[in-house]
């Protein structure tokens, strides 16, 4: 009957294993043509279908070794219940399979110079095959084989080399060729050529403006949270992207030469950027291996073959190497569930480790939109709601953030909608409407010193002291007379608050990071009760400062959004960015925050929290059993048979632990904020999105 038992636990394991293992397979997103942005991005709408992942040499050969196994398995069972040669097939089969483990322990013992664990594996395996144990060899091998297909399952997302930026450029671009527009692939780009580009579009390449005047947001590269108004002469680099006007760019750098390119490269090239994958099971089943071979030696010089042979069957690294990559398995799946994407799963042991987190400023503490946070007229000539108005009727047919922002804020006042006629935007910053019979210019400064439009000291002064708090102003003129300005300023996002509390809670030390001028960022940080910031902080610095963090002891995770970021991410211990951000920040963050927003964040601390306490019980309810299994052996003389049973309940106990997870999180779940009580979370895979402005029609 022991067998039989043994067969039917063996079995079981395997293929609840296997299911679960397939199911989590299924939910993973890939990461092919176009990199993580593409599934992380905030639209959901309809996508084609993701291929397959095509099966790589170690899975075809571990699952080829995997089916040989259970068919030894199979026939040892037989030849011990019904037809006794049927166990020198098994045998056979099983030495067969024990090829890669002998090879493993080979190179663990030869050319790594470590006592690996496959060396117990394949001393347990002979002397088992030697001693007559056919059964205990082929239950052996199919644990092996089980434990190494879910080894494959747990190992980073991020085997897959870095995801290029260029994945979320633009493939073509328009260029005038003898005074024609004309639409050309990115990569056929020469140095000297003039790329058109209007509003919405992302800029390809590193150049200088030959020609008309844009509001550009460099936030993603530069950290900026202002647009930048550029003019003939001012340099533009890849990957910004325009929010108003239209400029003809002079080529001057392309592909691996743009700045972009370069962090990207910078990433590449940085030392360790993928460890070796050791799982926490893996690593304490080798260093079990000194002392069961100890044992196993005490055994084969005082009790014999057999005796030997039960030590070497009683090691519990096989269950380690199941239970352990299982219970990260279910963890990852439970964040999954939650809207939180782990790439790399060592990220679930690493957070919380951690006692400092660093959050980059733009786009990840602040939205990408603005609000409106004053109207300020010009000697009463009209009142803020009109000049609102007017505003946000030029603006009616725009989609940057600023157009987006002023909108707004005419929807929260309730401001009747004005028609606009005529709109269209000048050779500069600003755009013109005739509203109601007036003509109406919305923009910047610069566009109203180009409409010849006035500015009274008063309000130029006010501006420039709202620029240092880090705001922004539209200025607003009604038939070329100046009506006022509407004040911008960059918005908190919602959960903000609430979740440093949380942090801070934990007692954890919080820190900003910004490439904003120090005076709002300051106030920023004072806002939300972080004590800690740094202010005019380049981007190629933002690692230099969490390097001085870790320097001083600290476990730094870094939070961040932007390519500026992506080195950051890098250096820090965790890593984490949000759905929507740039593809080289998803790319290298361990951790995606698919709801685009912070509110998740402490969920995950208590995620990992949890993932510790139970790699830790893991750890103890496979290595106790197998203690006192070798201390019986070499005690009370217990046989293989008593191994076997005892290796089983150990193996029994540790995948019950790593299913716990499920059964605690499964009944009381979570939801993402704001999702309806009978939909899903979005997961990645169904975040489908098509990237919008990356090519403009022709005209």
């Amino acid at each position: 009957m022991l067998p039989i038992v043994s067969g039917i636990s063996a079995g079981a394991t395997l293929l609840g294993s296997l299911l679960f293992a397939g199911k989590i397979r299924r939910r993973k997103f890939a990461t092919q043509s176009g990199g993580l942005a593409c599934a992380l991005s905030l639209p959901r709408e309809p996508h084609p279908a993701v291929p397959a992942r095509p099966i790589g040499e170690s899975e075809q050969e571990v699952n080829h070794y995997l089916v040989v196994s259970c068919g030894s398995l199979g026939l040892a069972t037989l030849g011990a219940l019904l037809y006794p040669p049927l166990s020198l097939l098994s045998a056979a089969g099983s030495f067969y399979t024990c090829v890669p483990i002998f090879v493993q322990a080979y190179r663990g013992l030869v050319k790594q110079r470590r006592l690996r664990s496959p060396i117990i594996d394949s001393i347990g395996v002979t002397t088992a095959l030697i001693a007559g144990f056919y059964f205990a060899s082929a239950l052996a091998c199919v644990l092996y084989f089980t434990s190494r297909k879910l080894l494959l399952k747990t190992e980073d997302t991020s085997l897959q080399n870095l995801t290029s930026v260029f994945g979320e450029q633009p493939r073509s671009a328009w260029v005038v060729q003898e005074g024609v527009e004309m639409e050309v692939p990115v990569e056929s780009l020469r140095l000297g050529d003039i790329v058109v580009l209007g509003a919405g579009e992302m800029v390809p390449v590193d150049g200088i403006i030959s020609e008309g005047l844009a509001s550009i947001d460099q936030h993603m590269l530069t950290g900026e949270s202002q647009a930048v108004e550029k003019t003939i002469g001012d340099a533009v680099l890849a990957a910004t992207v325009v929010l108003s006007g239209r400029i003809l760019v002079r080529v001057a750098k392309t592909g691996e030469e743009t700045i972009a390119a370069q962090i990207v490269e910078i990433l590449k090239s940085t030392a360790d950027y993928r460890m070796l994958i050791e799982s926490e099971g893996e690593r304490i089943a080798d260093r079990s291996v000194l002392p069961i071979l100890g044992a196993g030696s005490l055994a084969l010089a005082t009790q014999g073959l057999g005796s030997s042979a039960a030590v070497f069957n009683s090691n519990f690294s096989e269950n380690m190497r199941i239970a352990a990559p299982l219970g990260m398995l279910n963890f990852l799946n439970l964040a999954s569930r939650q809207g939180i994407l782990i790439k790399d799963g060592r990220a679930l042991g690493l957070i919380d480790e951690v006692d400092t987190v660093v959050f980059d400023k733009t786009g990840t503490l602040t939205l990408d939109q603005p609000h409106v946070g004053g109207i300020h007229c010009c000697n009463g000539s009209m009142g803020e709601d009109l000049l609102l108005s007017y505003a946000a009727a030029a603006e009616s047919r725009q989609s940057h953030p600023i157009a987006r922002a002023i909108r707004q804020a005419a929807a929260d006042r309730q401001l009747p909608r004005l028609g606009s006629e005529d709109a269209h935007y000048e050779l500069g910053y600003g755009i013109k409407a005739e509203i109601d019979g007036r003509m109406v210019s919305v923009g910047s400064l610069r566009f109203m010193a180009m409409q010849a439009v006035e500015v009274p000291e008063a309000i130029a002064a006010q501006a420039s002291q709202g620029q240092r708090k880090g705001y922004s102003f539209v200025y607003v003129a009604v038939d070329g007379d100046l009506a006022g300005t509407i004040e911008l300023r960059p918005t908190l996002r919602p959960e903000a608050e609430a979740v440093i509390q949380a942090l801070k809670t934990r007692g954890l030390s919080l820190y900003i990071i910004s490439g904003d001028a120090d005076e709002p960022t300051r106030a920023l940080a004072g806002n939300l009760g972080i004590e800690h910031y740094f202010a005019e902080v380049l981007p190629e610095d933002k690692a230099v400062l969490v390097r001085q963090l870790q320097n001083q002891g600290r476990k730094v995770c870094f939070i961040g959004d932007g390519i500026n970021d992506a080195i950051a991410l890098k250096q820090a211990n965790a890593s984490i960015s949000l759905r929507g951000a740039t593809t080289v920040a998803t790319d290298t963050a361990q951790v995606i925050l698919l709801d685009g927003s912070l509110n998740q964040l402490d969920f995950l601390f208590d995620l990992t929290r949890d993932f510790k306490i139970n790699m830790k019980t893991t750890t103890a309810t496979t290595v106790i059993p197998s203690v006192f299994c070798i201390g019986g052996i070499l005690l009370f003389h217990f046989g293989i048979n008593t191994a076997i049973l005892m290796y089983n309940l150990s193996l029994i106990a540790g995948v019950g632990n790593a299913m716990l997870p499920v059964l605690r999180w499964g009944k009381a779940r979570q939801r993402l904020p704001g999702a309806d009580s009978e939909q899903e979370p979005v997961t990645a895979l169904e975040a489908g999105y098509v990237r919008p402005g990356s090519i403009r029609p022709r005209r």
